[in-house]
C-alpha cells in the first residue's frame, strides 16, 4: 500500500528535477552563447580600431607646429606629451619643483635645484665658463626651450644653435632655408640667440619627429644627419644615409640622438653646430678629435688651462651599454609601449623608466620592483662614488697647478700639467653630464673615470709632486723584512 502510495510523488518530484535541469541548461547555454557574441563584438570592433589608429579630425602639415593641433587627431599621445610637465626625481635623477619668487629677469614661479649650490666642485670645475654660474637639474621637455630661455647662463652671449635641442626648429628651418631645412640650419648658426627665440614658440613637438602624412619617425635635424654619417664612416660604412638605410628599432633611438649628444660649435665663423664622432663616439676617443683640431671651450679662469665641456652624452654612452648591444632602443625604456583599448602606442610621457617601471622594465625582466630598483640604484650609486673620488682629486689637481704656478715651473711642465687638467676634467664632465648617472653604461664610465684619474695622476708627475709617492717610503737599510713579509701573506 505504501509503495503504490509513494510512487506518483516520486515521478513528480524527477519530473520537477528534469525540468529544472533543462531550464538551467538553457540558461547557461543562452549565458554562453551572450557572452561569445559580445567576446566577438569586441574582437570585431578592437579590430576596427586597430585598422583605424587615428581619426584625422584636423589637417596636419609639414608646418603645422602646434602639438596641439596635432592633438585633435592624437588625443591619447598628446594626452601623455602634455604631461612632461611632472616634475618627479628618483634618487640620481629628475628634478623637483623648487618655489621661485617671479622678479622682471625670471617669471617662473617654480625652478629646479641648482647643481652648483648642491655641488661647489662643478663651479670650480667650470671656473670661466657660463656653467659656473648656473646648472641645473634638468627638467621634463615642457620645459627645455622655457629654461634655456630663462638661464643665468644667458649673460654670457649665446649663438642661435643653442636653440637646436630646445625648441621645435623643423618649420623655422624650412621657413629661413625658404623650404630647404639644411640652408635654414646654416642661417641659424652663427646668429645671435636673442634674434632667433622670437622665431621659435614651442620645446620639441610631434612635427620634429614625425612625419605628418605617415607619422613615420625622421631626422629633422642637419647636424645628427651629418653626425651619424661621419660616425658610421668612422665604423666601415661609406655614404650612410640615415632616411634609407636606419631600421625602424634605430629609428626609435635615433630621434632621440638628435639632441641626446656631444656636440660643440665651430670656432669660425660659420658658428657650425657639430658631432665629433669623426674617431668614434667614446669620451676618450672625442677628446682625441679635440685635440687634433686644437679645439678649446673656454679658458679655465684659475689655471689658464684650454678648457672642454662635455654637453649630454646619452646617446655615445647609450651606445656603449648592455642594452644597445641587445637591440633595446631609447624609446623601449623612456616611451615604452603601452595599451588604449586595442590600440599599442607609444607612452608620450618621457622620463625616467624608473618612475613607469613596470611598462618600462618589467617587460624584459621579470623580477619584483624592488630587485629592478635596486639593481638601478647600486649601479648609480657606485658610479656617483667613482665621480665624487674624481672631483675630489681634480680639486687638488687644480690646486696644485696654482701654488707651483706662482712658485714657477718649466714652461713645458706646466702645459703637460694644464693639458691633464683639460682631459681629466673633460672625461669626469662626460659621466656627470650624462643623465643616467652611469647606468646607461656602467663599465664605460668607470673606464673614463679611471681614465680621468690617470690623466691626473700624470699631471701630478709633470708638477713633481708625486715622485715621493711612487717611490714609496724609504726603508731602513739594516731593517729585517723578513717577518713583516710574512705577516702580510697570511
Amino acid at each position: 500500500m505504501n509503495d503504490a502510495h509513494n510512487e506518483p510523488k516520486t515521478s513528480f518530484i524527477s519530473l520537477r528535477a528534469f525540468v529544472a535541469v533543462v531550464v538551467i541548461t538553457g540558461l547557461l547555454a543562452a549565458a554562453m552563447a551572450f557572452g561569445v557574441t559580445g567576446l566577438l563584438v569586441t574582437i570585431f570592433q578592437r579590430q576596427q580600431e586597430a585598422r583605424n589608429p587615428f581619426m584625422r579630425v584636423v589637417e596636419v602639415t609639414d608646418d603645422t607646429v602646434d602639438p596641439a593641433v596635432w592633438g585633435m587627431n592624437f588625443p591619447m599621445q598628446y594626452d601623455q606629451y602634455v604631461r612632461t610637465v611632472d616634475m618627479e626625481r628618483t634618487r640620481f635623477g629628475g628634478s623637483e619643483a623648487i618655489p621661485h619668487t617671479p622678479d622682471s629677469d625670471d617669471p617662473r614661479s617654480m625652478t629646479a635645484r641648482s647643481k652648483i649650490e648642491m655641488n661647489p666642485r662643478l663651479k670650480r670645475m667650470w671656473a670661466g665658463y657660463a656653467f659656473s654660474i648656473d646648472y641645473r637639474e634638468a627638467r621634463g621637455h615642457a620645459y627645455m626651450l622655457e629654461d634655456q630661455t630663462l638661464t643665468k647662463r644667458q649673460q654670457v652671449q649665446q649663438y642661435g644653435n643653442c636653440v637646436n635641442c630646445h625648441a621645435s626648429m623643423y618649420a623655422t628651418y624650412k621657413k629661413l632655408g625658404e623650404g630647404d631645412i639644411q640652408a635654414g640650419f646654416e642661417k641659424v648658426n652663427p646668429m645671435k640667440y636673442q634674434d632667433v627665440r622670437p622665431l621659435v614658440e614651442h620645446p620639441i613637438a610631434c612635427i620634429d619627429c614625425h612625419d605628418p602624412e605617415t607619422m613615420q619617425l625622421r631626422i629633422t635635424r642637419p647636424a645628427f644627419r651629418e653626425g651619424i654619417r661621419v660616425a658610421k664612416a668612422a665604423e666601415g660604412i661609406e655614404d650612410y644615409d640615415v632616411d634609407t638605410m636606419a631600421t625602424r628599432q634605430e629609428m626609435r633611438s635615433f630621434v632621440c640622438a638628435q639632441c641626446h649628444v656631444e656636440y660643440y660649435f665651430a670656432p669660425d665663423e660659420s658658428k657650425r653646430l657639430t658631432f665629433p664622432w669623426h674617431t668614434g663616439r667614446r669620451g676618450d676617443q672625442i677628446l682625441n678629435y679635440y685635440d687634433e683640431m686644437g679645439f678649446k671651450d673656454w679658458v679655465h679662469a684659475d689655471t689658464g688651462a684650454p678648457m672642454l665641456k662635455a654637453q649630454h652624452p646619452e646617446f655615445e654612452l647609450w651606445s656603449e651599454g648592455t642594452h644597445a648591444r641587445a637591440g633595446v632602443a631609447c624609446a623601449d625604456c623612456h616611451m615604452p609601449y603601452m595599451r588604449k583599448g586595442a590600440l599599442k602606442i607609444s607612452d608620450h610621457h618621457v622620463r625616467s623608466p624608473l618612475l613607469n617601471i613596470n611598462n618600462a622594465c618589467q617587460t624584459c625582466h621579470r623580477v619584483p620592483d624592488e630587485e629592478l630598483f635596486a639593481r638601478v640604484e647600486r649601479i648609480q650609486e657606485r658610479t656617483v662614488e667613482m665621480q665624487d673620488t674624481a672631483l675630489d682629486a681634480l680639486m687638488d689637481f687644480i690646486d696644485s697647478i696654482v701654488a707651483v704656478r706662482k712658485e714657477g715651473i718649466a714652461a713645458e711642465k706646466m702645459e703637460r700639467a694644464l693639458y691633464c687638467q683639460r682631459a681629466a676634467t673633460f672625461l669626469i664632465d662626460f659621466v656627470e653630464a650624462e643623465n643616467s648617472s652611469g647606468f646607461h653604461a656602467s663599465q664605460e664610465s668607470a673606464r673614463l673615470l679611471f681614465k680621468a684619474m690617470d690623466y691626473m695622476r700624470l699631471g701630478h708627475v709633470a708638477l713633481d709632486e708625486s715622485v715621493a709617492i711612487a717611490q714609496g717610503p724609504a726603508q731602513p737599510e739594516d731593517e729585517d723584512n723578513s717577518e713583516s713579509a710574512a705577516d702580510n701573506n697570511i
